[in-house]
């Protein structure tokens, strides 16, 4: 487990569809059978399992020989911010040019994808008469780029300039004669006809490779760290643990850039489907299963900011992070992350088992964080659950930086988190085989 081998994973998974595809892939290699949701489930104790949804979200699960019991789960996100192509995308420009009218996915530092090669990414469905089918798609190549203005016309750039996503943020596809092409491609990496191309959701991607850098090769750089780095890290976690007396859940969600609200984001049923399925299928009743959810245990998984060296003021002095220093746990009084003292103590014991150092995180007080996907998706599942990421500088550039140090730490946290049993003798009150 290196930076080199997440820099792979990370290139394979330009949107969240691939980032689910590649777990996907992962998952059957190490013998966890697909179920699907439209269909029965057959689940028997000693079994692993895992399930997609809308394809761009991914819960895996391994039952215990056992059978059913309480779960511990670790929570991420498949999906980063990102430009998504308008449904009727393609706009021929002055006779000369054909652009590509795109709008805004997730809140990305956008001046970031200027003058870069990008490429395009994401699921297609093809029609073949009374069947629909989605299909990946990746153009792999130097497809597009976004043209800065020149400092001479735009010479206020350097003093704050407002980019705006309507008329500075639309991708060149090529010249005069390119009005089609994009469609073409698609349907000839796919081979079929472009009209049998009917619909799509396609994403701008940063094309750059990914690079291991630093004075002692400390530090790594490459798209879609965020959150990628915690999704393949808690995949990493899940098919490394032993699974004796729990069941030990992944989930990656997608939409979490855009709040979670949609089918298959942490605002969705999606989690609790699965876990009440699995109890329904190893013959637990309703009240057996209400008592082992609240007596579970989640980590949510998001990547937190480390200081910038340019401007540590805009931290806070005494609960700042940085790279290659442990895994970070993240605190918010006013509930932006799900720590508290319980699951903060829980999480601490673990990493302290597993020889793992740890950070705490909190915004200034002036100034409003971020959030993630914990506090949503305890509205469904009601857990003690902590917020925990690591260290990374830029995060929602299309370009970020994390420690070469810090991801094999994360996956020995997060798989001594997995082989923890957590008990519940009271409320508030745990018993931990550390």
């Amino acid at each position: 487990m290196n930076a080199q081998s997440f820099i792979e994973f990370a290139a394979a998974s330009p949107t969240a569809f691939h980032a689910a595809h590649a777990a996907s892939e992962m998952l059957r290699g190490n013998g966890y059978a697909e179920l699907a949701e439209h269909a029965p489930w057959t689940i028997v104790p000693g079994g692993k399992y895992f399930v997609t949804r809308n394809r761009s979200s991914i819960v895996a699960f391994a039952v215990p020989q056992t059978g059913f019991a309480t779960a511990v789960v670790v929570s991420s996100h498949s999906d980063s911010p990102m430009f998504k192509l308008k449904p009727a995308s393609e706009d021929a420009v002055l006779g000369h040019y054909v652009r590509l009218n795109v709008e805004r996915y997730g809140g990305m530092i956008m001046s970031t994808w200027l003058d870069r090669p990008l490429s395009i990414a994401g699921r297609v469905l093809v029609r073949d008469g009374a069947k629909i089918t989605s299909r990946l798609v990746d153009l792999g190549r130097d497809a597009v780029l976004i043209p800065n203005m020149p400092i001479h016309f735009n010479r206020q750039v350097n003093d704050g300039y407002a980019f705006n996503a309507q008329t500075d943020m639309l991708p060149l596809l090529g010249d005069a004669s390119s009005k089609g092409a994009l469609t073409e491609e698609i349907a000839g990496l796919l081979g079929v006809r472009p009209e049998a191309v009917v619909a799509g959701d396609l994403f701008l991607y940063n094309r750059t490779p990914g690079t291991v850098w630093g004075a002692h090769n400390e530090y790594f750089s490459c798209a879609r760290i965020d959150n990628l780095e915690c999704a393949f890290s808690s995949l990493h976690a899940l098919l490394s643990a032993k699974c004796e007396h729990h069941i030990n859940m992944l989930a990656i969600f997608d939409n979490e850039e855009v709040g979670s609200l949609s089918k298959q984001g942490a605002d969705s049923t999606l989690l609790t489907d699965v876990y009440a399925r699995i109890a329904q299928a190893l013959g637990a009743d309703d009240a057996a299963m209400r008592a082992a959810m609240a007596a579970s245990f989640m980590a949510s998984a998001d990547n937190a900011h480390a200081v910038n060296p340019n401007h540590p003021e805009k931290f806070d002095a005494q609960n700042r992070c940085y790279m290659n220093e442990g895994v970070v746990i993240k605190h918010n009084a006013n509930q932006k992350y799900t720590t508290d003292a319980v699951s903060r103590a829980v999480f601490e014991a673990v990493c302290e088992a597993a020889g793992v150092p740890v950070q705490h995180f909190s915004n200034r007080s002036d100034i409003p964080g971020g959030s993630t996907l914990g506090a949503i998706a305890n509205a469904h599942w009601s857990m003690n659950t902590v917020d925990i990421g690591l260290a990374q500088l830029a995060m929602h550039s299309c370009y970020e930086t994390a420690g070469c140090a810090d991801l094999p730490m994360m996956v020995k946290a997060m798989t001594r988190l997995y082989e923890t049993d957590i008990h519940m003798t009271a409320d508030g009150d745990f018993s931990l085989n550390l």
